[in-house]
């Protein structure tokens, strides 16, 4: 009989863990609490109108019938790692091979309902484009785009999409005549944010900011948000806005915080190189559930997501197997991304030997867009895989 692989998170991380697992011959169930993957770096287009939200989704039942594995829409109440299983809508399932890929919870400072965002339920994009279409409709107003950091695990903060928010923003409303109307500012709490990834990004992204007239509120932690999205900062100074988009960074799911796992400070929890639970046999997690080993200047990404899912994967397999061998996610700890602006996009690599930011005009924004329709339609094997992607 083959060996029973529970994946609970149906992001990045569980639904190529998945795949990847039945693909080896397991016997697999991915839970989800939400029918479909978001394809969250593509949910930027929803509020400028350019992509509709069920173009960024990604159908999980659909993908399971095509790979083979079974899925399971609920929502986790609970796990067990010392007994690999979990307690889905009331109903305990166990399992040879427990996966975590959960995810994390996002930190909400005071006021936060005031705001709006991309993270958490994909509709908040929706939300986000009904609002602007709103405050465009008015002629003119104040945007102030921003993001949060978790100072027990800088790691967590999610910041390369509120910077293309921002460069989309701006250009949208250059293509309407109302630019000189409306006043742009971006927050956040470090004093260079986007520093992880490589000072030649950082210099890059605030030339850009000057260019299009876009304010800089840095290096002020953020006390909370007032009515109408105006941000208050630790000192006292407020920065007011008519519409407010803030990323917050992530902390510890809150079922795994309870779980009798091993968590870090954020309630991420504890793995090896090989993203296994030390203490817990057969218990491993992925992504943002997972506490990260690797350089100061680290950060969960969705590509790296995907590369610890495959090692986990290939670890578990190997166990199964007997073959004493385990592969490390560790040397592949790396910052990529395709920054979109709307009308080109630039690539930006970090790794522990180099710091890479490469314009790309015009091409750049069709091929994340390219890539965008790439992800669904090789997840639904109606497109082969291409190696590193």
């Amino acid at each position: 009989m083959a060996k029973h692989a529970l994946v609970l998170g149906g992001g990045f991380a569980g639904l190529e863990a998945a795949i990847h697992l039945r693909k080896a011959g397991l016997d697999v169930t991915l839970v989800s609490n939400r029918p479909h993957l978001f394809v969250y770096p593509t949910s930027i287009w929803i509020a400028t109108g350019e992509r509709a939200l069920e173009q960024v989704c990604l159908d999980l039942a659909d993908v399971a019938g095509r790979h083979g594995f079974r899925f399971v829409m609920g929502a986790v109440e609970s796990i067990a790692g010392a007994r690999r299983a979990a307690v889905v809508d009331g109903q305990e399932i166990a399992a040879d091979y427990l996966l975590l890929a959960m995810g994390g919870e996002p930190l909400k400072p005071k006021g936060v309902e005031t705001t709006f965002g991309l993270s958490g339920d994909p509709q908040n994009s929706v939300r986000l484009k009904e609002a602007l279409e709103k405050l465009l409709a008015k002629g003119s107003g104040r945007i102030a785009i921003g993001f949060g950091g978790n100072p027990k695990d800088p790691s967590a903060v999610r910041g390369g999409p509120g910077f293309e928010l921002m460069f989309n923003f701006e250009l949208l409303l250059r293509k309407r005549g109302l630019r000189d109307r409306f006043e742009l500012a971006f927050f956040a709490p470090m004093a260079s944010p986007g520093e992880r990834m490589g000072k030649k990004a950082v210099a890059a992204i605030q030339t850009m900011f000057r260019k299009y007239g876009i304010s800089m509120h840095f290096g002020k932690k953020i006390a909370s948000f007032e009515r109408g999205g105006t941000v208050v900062f630790e000192d006292g100074s407020k920065l007011e806005s008519d519409l407010t988009v803030f990323i917050p960074a992530q902390d510890g799911h809150p079922v795994l915080k309870a779980s009798d796992l091993p968590k870090n400070g954020a309630g991420f929890v504890m793995i090896d190189s090989g993203c296994a639970v030390p203490g817990f046999a057969g218990v491993y997690a992925v992504g943002d559930s997972a506490a990260l080993e690797g350089p100061e200047w680290k950060a969960k990404q969705g590509h790296l997501a995907e590369v610890m899912a495959r090692v986990a994967s290939c670890n578990i397999v190997t166990e199964v197997q007997g073959v004493p061998e385990r592969q490390s996610y560790v040397p592949h700890v790396a910052i990529t991304c395709l920054m979109d602006m709307g009308n080109g996009a630039a690539y930006v690599h970090r790794d522990t030997e180099k710091e890479q930011m490469v314009p790309l005009p015009v091409v750049g924004h069709w091929m994340k867009k390219g890539w965008g329709a790439y992800f669904k339609l090789s997840k639904k094997k109606l497109f082969p895989r291409l190696p590193g992607m």
